[in-house]
C-alpha cells in the first residue's frame, strides 16, 4: 500500500474537508495513525491515500473530460477545418494579421482562444451556423477551471498547462539530469528543490507549488493510469537535496514506485559517457485519442517550452530511445537505487 501513497495540499483546521474539483469531490476525514494526526483520503469507499493533515487537499484525477483535454478537441477540430481549406497556418495566419506561433499555439492547445478570435477564425474557414455554434460551445465548456487553476498565482502558465496535458496523457516519458521527476518526488524533497530555487520567499506561495507537486501524482492511479517512463541521470540519485535523511526516503519511494507495472524506471550511469541528452532535461507526452500530436516540455530558469514541431519531435524521441537503450535495465536500476538508500547517512 505504501507504494500508492501520496501526499499533498495544505491544512483546513475545520477538520474534515471537501474539496470540490473540476474532476471530483474527495472527502477527508480525521484518523489516527502512527502516533500522528493524519488525514484519510477517501474517494466514494475506496481507501486511496494517507496524507498528513498539513498536506490534506487531493484533488483525483478527471472522471470527466478535463478543460485541457476539451481544449486540444477545439485545437484539433480547428487544425482539420484549416488543412479541409488547404491552407498552411502562414496562410491563415496573415490573412488574420496573427502571428504563426499564435495559430499553431492554439491548434495544439498551448492557449486557449479569445471568443472573438474563434469568431474571426471560422468566418476565415467559412464554417455553417450548426457547427458554428458546436465549437463555440466548446470552447465554453473548455473554459471551466480545473483543479490546479486555484494556485494560478503560484504557477507559471507553462506549468499549468504542462498539469493539464499530464493529466491527459496515455504516455509520459521523462529525462531528468538533475531532480527526481515531481510525479515520483517525495514532499519534503519536493520542500527541498523549491526553496533551492531561490525564487518564492513567500511560504505560503512556497507551500502552494509543493502542494500543487505532490497533487499532480494521483495522474499515476487514475484509471486508466499512464505508462510513466523515466531515464534518471546517475548524479540525480547521488546529489544530497535536503540532507541525508531526505534522500534516502527520496531513494526508498523511488523503489517502491518501481514496483508498479505502469512505470519503467532506469538508470543512466557515469559510465555511459556522453550521451543524446546532454542539453538537458525533457518530458515527452503521447496521447492515446490520436487527436493530438506528442508534445515535448523543457524547463529552464525562466520558465518552460512546449515543442511540437514534427522535426523536433522526432529527435526527442529518438533522444530518449538512445537515453533507453544505453542505461541500466530496469531491474540493474532498481538495484543500485535500493543500494545508494541503504548507504546513504
Amino acid at each position: 500500500m505504501d507504494a500508492y501513497r501520496r501526499r499533498a495540499g495544505r491544512s483546513d483546521p475545520a477538520g474534515a474537508v471537501g474539496v470540490t474539483c473540476t474532476d471530483s469531490v474527495v472527502v477527508l476525514t480525521p484518523i489516527q495513525a502512527c502516533g500522528r494526526h493524519r488525514m484519510q483520503v477517501q474517494k466514494s469507499a475506496a481507501l486511496l491515500h494517507y496524507v498528513p493533515q498539513d498536506h490534506a487537499i487531493v484533488c483525483m484525477m478527471a472522471s470527466k473530460p478535463s478543460p485541457t483535454l476539451l481544449r486540444r478537441q477545439l485545437g484539433a477540430e480547428l487544425r482539420r477545418l484549416r488543412e479541409r481549406t488547404h491552407r498552411t497556418v502562414a496562410d491563415v495566419a496573415g490573412g488574420l494579421g496573427w502571428s504563426q506561433s499564435k495559430l499553431s499555439r492554439i491548434e495544439t492547445a498551448t492557449i486557449g482562444i479569445r471568443g472573438d478570435d474563434l469568431e474571426r477564425l471560422l468566418g476565415e474557414y467559412g464554417v455553417g451556423d450548426k457547427e458554428r455554434s458546436r465549437l463555440i460551445a466548446l470552447r465554453g465548456q473548455a473554459r471551466q477551471k480545473a483543479w490546479w487553476e486555484a494556485y494560478g498565482d503560484a504557477l507559471p502558465d507553462a506549468y499549468e498547462t504542462l498539469i493539464g496535458f499530464e493529466a491527459e496523457a496515455s504516455v509520459i516519458s521523462t529525462y531528468e539530469a538533475q531532480v527526481v521527476p515531481g510525479l515520483l518526488q517525495t514532499d519534503e524533497y519536493a520542500n527541498a528543490v523549491t526553496l533551492a530555487d531561490g525564487v518564492y520567499d513567500d511560504p505560503d506561495v512556497l507551500g502552494q507549488r509543493v502542494a500543487v507537486r505532490m497533487a499532480r501524482q494521483a495522474v499515476l492511479i487514475r484509471e486508466p493510469p499512464p505508462q510513466l517512463r523515466v531515464v534518471l541521470d546517475e548524479a540525480v540519485l547521488r546529489r544530497r537535496i535536503g540532507g541525508h535523511d531526505v534522500l534516502r526516503r527520496q531513494l526508498m519511494r523511488l523503489v517502491e514506485a518501481a514496483e508498479r507495472p505502469t512505470v519503467t524506471l532506469q538508470v543512466l550511469p557515469f559510465d555511459a559517457g556522453a550521451h543524446r541528452a546532454l542539453a538537458g532535461s525533457f518530458i515527452i507526452l503521447e496521447f492515446a485519442d490520436g487527436a493530438d500530436h506528442p508534445l515535448v516540455y523543457s524547463e529552464g530558469m525562466t520558465g518552460g517550452v512546449f515543442r511540437s514541431r514534427p522535426e523536433e519531435l522526432r529527435s526527442y524521441l529518438t533522444s530518449f530511445a538512445a537515453l533507453r537503450d544505453v542505461a541500466l535495465s530496469p531491474e540493474r536500476s532498481t538495484e543500485l537505487i535500493a543500494a545508494l538508500a541503504h548507504t546513504t547517512k
